[in-house]
């Protein structure tokens, strides 16, 4: 599949989305105290690595 120009940027700018969202949730992980929330946000970082990785395979 051949992507354009555009669609390579907007790509671009879909993954970096998804690097900070996952970094944001794992940071915010890590400051929890309460164990169901740690849990949750670990949950949201999970899917937006998901998400990362799907995008990466329309690259490959």
């Amino acid at each position: 599949m051949n992507l354009t120009t555009k669609e390579l940027s907007l790509l671009e700018d879909q993954l970096g989305y998804e690097q900070v969202l996952t970094k944001k949730y794992r940071a915010f992980a890590s400051q929890c105290t309460d164990a169901q929330l740690k849990i949750k946000c670990n949950q949201i970082a999970d899917k937006h690595q998901q998400h990362f990785n799907t995008l990466m395979g329309y690259l490959q």
